[in-house]
């Protein structure tokens, strides 16, 4: 049975299922009015102070493998039509090294500006992050991002992180002006 999760809201996920091992993060949205917009998903591995293990450890579309071979990418979704799924990121948790603490997921659009007009996020409908159980393709958890996201660019959608010894989700939702992934970066070095 699957938990709908509020902005800031965190839950357990080994703590009551201790064999789960490998997550598939599925992010999506829909485009409003038919418009094709090139969203993209990205996993950021980062330490106990919130920062940037190594350059490598940003898995996108770009670098669709983590140096540990614990994060995948799926790849690339150009236009965000279709059911389900547009990006999915999958996380072997056993295989995450020790000075990994958090992988933070976060969606933003790639080209800013198309033809002359700015996009945001405000022009995207349906926006969600979901966790699944990979061995079994069952939901644990979903997201939907129902804020007004107007004049943002970029969205830290969600983290699973290490909290005594256990692995845990927060929704976090927290939408951002930054209009490129090298300047998102930045803010974790």
């Amino acid at each position: 049975m699957s938990i709908s999760l509020v902005k800031g809201q965190k839950v357990d996920l080994t703590k009551n299922n201790p064999h789960l091992s490998v997550l598939k993060v599925g992010l999506g949205w829909d485009p409003m009015r038919g418009r094709s917009m090139d969203i993209d998903a990205s996993a950021l591995l980062l330490d106990e102070n919130g920062k940037l293990t190594q350059t490598k450890n940003l898995v996108y579309f770009g670098n669709k493998n983590s140096p540990c071979g614990a994060v995948v990418h799926s790849g690339d979704n150009l236009t965000g039509h279709g059911d389900g799924d547009d990006e999915v990121i999958t996380v072997s948790l056993q295989q995450l090294p020790p000075e990994v603490h958090r992988v933070v997921f976060i969606v933003n659009i790639f080209r800013f500006f198309s033809f002359g007009r700015r996009k945001d996020f405000s022009m995207v409908d349906n926006a969600y992050i979901r966790v699944l159980d990979a061995s079994q393709d069952e939901e644990i958890l979903r997201y939907n991002l129902t804020e007004d996201y107007k004049g943002m660019c970029s969205i830290r959608v969600g983290e699973v992180y290490r909290y005594g010894g256990e692995w845990k989700f927060g929704a976090i939702g927290e939408g951002s002006t930054i209009t490129s992934l090298n300047e998102l970066v930045k803010t974790y070095e």
